[in-house]
């Protein structure tokens, strides 16, 4: 047991040296020995030298055709080979994840939208293929998210995040348009938006920190023109059942505007205005480099945002 391990006595001990010692007694020649470990013969004999004092036995002795293992030199022999070998294995093995059978639990930190994206193909493709994982689901935006990496607060962030720093390993899962959404008879029968008319309409806007202008009102700055925010939300969850209650228009990521039309009857219309698509990312740490399950979720993650691969 690790616990019964007392540190002091194995803090002088040089795992080089017990290999040194296995080879000289499978050689049993320090020239040999020297060859097989790519070391000069000096450095093999000050090594059989250090053992000789550690164990307080002779080891190996001269004898006619070479040398000789002494009886404690054949007892270290049968106990080192099985435990170096197991450290070996320990040390080498490739950590490897068995989703199918795996009770881990995993916390993602979404943006609200990217969740109402993505989160119901992800746990169906985890119902099939690690029906014991358990999935926990924290709330983050682009302030936040390097933080709670950071912290451990969570295994990776999916969301339309700038990433730059050397801890971070991103990957650009979507790039996702915008679009407008509205109740029926707000856009209009054809379903286009004139620049002048999408500038009249009072205008539903999303913050996460209260900001009253965003990359809408930039677009519209460029071409001498404004809107009117007459209502901001902190999430866009809040959004369909605003609209649905008063006669305004809001721009929102083209992915959830379909099931918002399916689900609340609103209006989709492409904005007359252009605007930069925005690249929603996978971000993780990179500590977590390493850690097979967790980059097997975000494989399976990458596989909802883009289906078709």
């Amino acid at each position: 047991m690790i616990s019964n391990i007392r540190e002091r006595d194995l803090r002088g001990v040089d795992l080089n040296l017990l290999v040194t010692l296995l080879v000289l007694l499978r050689e049993r020649s320090v020239s040999k020995a020297a060859q097989c470990l790519h070391l000069g013969q000096p450095a093999v004999s000050g090594a059989l030298g250090r053992l000789r004092e550690l164990f307080h036995d002779d080891l190996l002795v001269r004898a006619p055709g070479g040398m000789q293992p002494t009886p404690r030199g054949l007892e270290l022999q049968a106990q080192l080979l099985p435990v170096l070998a197991e450290m070996q294995s320990v040390v080498l093995q490739t950590p490897t994840f068995d989703a199918a059978k795996s009770e881990r639990r995993f916390t993602i930190g979404v943006m609200d939208w990217v969740n109402a994206w993505l989160l119901p193909g992800l746990l169906a493709r985890l119902a099939a293929q690690a029906p014991q994982v358990r999935l926990a689901v924290l709330a983050t935006d682009r302030f936040r998210f390097a933080d709670m990496l950071q912290q451990e607060e969570i295994d990776l962030a999916v969301g339309p995040f700038s990433t730059g720093l050397r801890w971070q390993r991103s990957e650009v899962l979507a790039t996702v348009p915008y679009c407008c959404v509205a109740r029926a008879g707000v856009i209009g029968s054809a379903g286009k938006l004139t620049l002048k008319q999408f500038a009249a309409l009072p205008h539903v806007m999303v913050t996460y920190r209260g900001a009253t202008r965003g990359i809408v009102d930039e677009a519209l700055a460029l071409r001498g023109m404004e809107r009117r925010v007459v209502c901001t939300v902190p999430g866009f969850s809040s959004v369909p059942p605003v609209l649905r209650e008063m006669p305004a228009i809001a721009t929102v990521p083209r992915v959830i505007a379909d099931s918002w039309r399916r689900e609340y009857g609103l209006e989709v219309a492409e904005l007359p205005v252009a605007l930069p698509a925005t690249h929603v990312a996978l971000v993780r740490h990179q500590s977590r480099d390493n850690d097979p399950a967790v980059l097997w979720l975000g494989n399976l993650i990458k596989s909802v945002a883009q289906p078709g691969t």
